[in-house]
């Protein structure tokens, strides 16, 4: 694959953009690692080029260097600081310095302290240059989930509530929005790690809280509950589902009887202290499902608890689905108060409006 001729400063552009654009195409399928793009070029020809596997191992630099014998004297191009530590695979410095690649670009530092800032240093020893900085205002929106959950080591955590034209949600399980709107949900349970919710939730409306996009239900959220006296109903979807899709449920009860029937049908129950009138820490909850590996969290559930969260300062975007249909049965529950909150607590709203029908969609951040 030949590039056209161009100045020098122009052409690092194009490459990197190259290289940003195979990382956005595989964002959301590298697990807790971020999604890496790699080009690899000589004398103004691409050798090769990669992205992080599926998972987030091998990554992107390792993939790249291994698809060409004749890497010397290259220049290599990445949308993130190769990473210079031990892990569960070698350094990608290693791999850089062995292909005697002769130059390095990279748009930013990686967050991960365990490399931050120290590929340069290992690369210059080995007489090979390293910039950073190219295209990086173009890796913002890219790596901003990933930086968030690096520097304060928690889950980058999105609200997700859907109501009536008339600010009503249901108190069962009828749909409230149109299919599409339905479909963009999905889209969101693929993108997150975990779904949250509260057992009134399951208990109302018996949530399924998978991914049913054709080809994309094996990327299931794990579903997480919070339910303080373990209140949950037992023959509930996702209950009768937990040894197919991991069930993990936070609560302070002392029920043994519930504990032990839970635990039988596959659930990880998390047990945490709380007062008898208090609500379960969130904060807490939230440091915990980072130390299990779920980085990404979708929160889907009722006005209440979303309403703390918002409380919490945890939710750092929101996506309010807003449908054509009016509510006014008995078992209504406004969220007017919500919907204020929410616009008080977030700088920017973008209205989506394309594909969606009747239905309306503002995503706050």
């Amino acid at each position: 694959m030949s590039l056209k001729k161009d100045n020098y400063k122009s052409l690092d552009k194009k490459i990197m953009n190259f290289a940003i654009n195979l990382a956005e195409n595989n964002k959301y399928l590298t697990g807790t690692n971020p999604s890496v793009g790699c080009v690899i070029v000589k004398k103004k020809k691409i050798l090769s080029f990669a992205t992080t596997y599926n998972g987030g191992r091998p990554h992107a630099e390792s993939i790249a260097l291994s698809k060409n014998k004749y890497n010397n004297g290259s220049t290599l191009y990445s949308t993130l600081e190769p990473c210079s530590h031990h892990g569960k695979t070698p350094p990608c410095t290693n791999a850089i310095i062995k292909n005697k690649i002769k130059k390095v670009y990279y748009s930013i530092e990686d967050k991960d302290f365990r490399s931050f800032n120290k590929t340069k240093k290992i690369l210059k020893t080995k007489n090979i240059q390293a910039e950073s900085g190219l295209q990086k205002n173009k890796v913002y929106n890219l790596y901003k989930e990933y930086n968030y959950i690096r520097s304060n080591k928690s889950p980058y955590i999105i609200g997700k509530i859907a109501s009536s034209s008339n600010l009503n949600i249901l108190r069962n399980n009828s749909p409230i929005t149109n299919e599409h709107s339905r479909n963009v949900s999905h889209l969101l349970r693929f993108q997150n790690h975990a779904i949250l919710t509260s057992y009134k939730t399951i208990n109302t409306d018996n949530p399924k809280l998978n991914c049913r996009l054709n080809g994309l239900e094996k990327f299931s959220p794990v579903v997480i509950v919070i339910d303080k006296y373990l209140k949950i109903k037992a023959n509930s979807f996702v209950i009768k589902n937990s040894k197919k899709n991991k069930l993990i449920i936070f609560h302070c009860s002392k029920n043994i009887s519930k504990i032990k029937f839970l635990k039988k049908r596959g659930v990880k129950l998390i047990f945490q202290k709380c007062e008898n009138n208090s609500y379960l820490d969130l904060k807490k909850i939230s440091k915990k499902i980072y130390k299990l590996g779920l980085h990404r969290l979708l929160v889907e559930t009722g006005r209440d608890l979303m309403i703390n969260f918002l409380k919490e300062n945890l939710l750092n975007e929101f996506y309010f689905f807003k449908s054509d249909k009016i509510i006014l049965n008995k078992h209504k529950i406004n969220i007017s108060s919500l919907v204020k909150m929410i616009n008080k607590y977030y700088k920017n709203k973008n209205k989506i409006n394309t594909y969606l029908g009747d239905d309306k969609l503002t995503h706050y951040y």
